[in-house]
């Protein structure tokens, strides 16, 4: 039901004439943004397993990460068939001369890799090359905070414009990879241990 409730949530605003001016571009970055929400949703289940034992999480990385690409997918379509009309040539220039469009649209690639391959029917196929795939899935986020980043007319690497939110999320994502690190998940499972001895 949380996947669903963005898409509720615009549908009322647009009934009730609360998509700003430009309802186009506000419906656009929404889905944007909740593509990276549940993107980060899905690469924290494992993290958060690893540090608190919520295993029941890791039942739901696979339904978030496909609602991260299907919002995603609605972005990208609500760019090239509501906002470009299908004009390719457009398109073409859009991506190959913009830097935060290239990026974006390596990110949606890269999810739409994942999402077909996410099935069990492919994990049993690729095998030990399905595990290695899905790794794309940290390079995916790093590229959707960069294209976010660009997006919102900010640089990171001058620290300069609305990088606010872009900063929030690689600060999230350097944290969810370090997490994943063996020595460090080696040095949490000693301190829970430690804890679980003491008390």
């Amino acid at each position: 039901m949380a996947g669903w409730l963005p898409l509720l949530v615009m549908l009322l605003d647009g009934l009730t004439g609360r998509l700003t001016i430009n309802p186009i571009q506000e419906i656009v970055q929404r889905l944007g943004r909740f593509a990276i929400y549940f993107l980060f949703a899905s690469l924290a289940c494992t993290p958060l397993n690893t540090l608190f034992s919520w295993r029941d999480l890791l039942k739901h990385r696979r339904t978030l990460g496909l609602y991260a690409f299907m919002y995603a997918a609605l972005h990208f379509y609500m760019i090239v068939a509501v906002d470009y009309g299908f004009s390719w040539v457009q398109l073409q220039v859009l991506i190959f001369k913009k830097p935060y469009a290239l990026v974006g649209f390596t990110t949606g690639m890269t999810l739409l890799a994942l999402a077909i391959t996410s099935f069990d029917v492919w994990k049993k196929r690729l095998g030990r090359n399905w595990k290695r795939l899905h790794m794309l899935v940290y390079p995916a986020g790093l590229l959707a905070v960069l294209h976010y980043a660009w997006a919102k007319k900010g640089n990171i690497f001058t620290l300069s414009g609305d990088i606010i939110r872009p900063l929030i999320f690689g600060g999230l994502l350097i944290i969810l990879l370090m997490i994943r690190v063996p020595f460090i998940k080696s040095w949490i499972a000693k301190i829970k241990q430690v804890m679980r001895t003491r008390s």
